[in-house]
């Protein structure tokens, strides 16, 4: 089941940030971005978090599952998701424990 886009607003309004918050439609489910790497993912109307050591210290013991059959396992964030504040600084804690996006490799001619 793909995640509606209800959903999607939903959760990219509950983040309070800074930085610039958004999301790209991948395979009929979602990928969030904050400045343009991706912090988490959207599937079948769920929320997943990237795992990260501070996170996981946030969080104390978090509920991790892959996002999608065949992922590595992510932060499921169930009810939580409602505590905008307590969800905004999982993002900001996971967002500067994350590596930089990879830079893209420029297409030969």
């Amino acid at each position: 089941m793909a995640s509606d886009q209800e959903f999607v607003d939903y959760v990219i309004g509950q983040i309070d940030s800074e930085h610039e918050i958004s999301y790209k439609k991948m395979f009929g489910e979602y990928g969030i971005y904050i400045n343009k790497k991706i912090v988490g993912l959207i599937c079948d109307n769920n929320l997943f978090i990237k795992p990260t050591d501070n996170g996981r210290k946030f969080i104390g013991v978090p509920d991790e599952v892959p996002p999608y059959p065949g992922a590595k396992n992510s932060f499921l964030i169930g009810e939580q998701i409602e505590d905008r504040e307590w969800l905004s600084r999982l993002l900001k804690i996971s967002y500067n424990q994350l590596p930089e996006p990879k830079p893209k490799k420029k297409k030969k001619k």
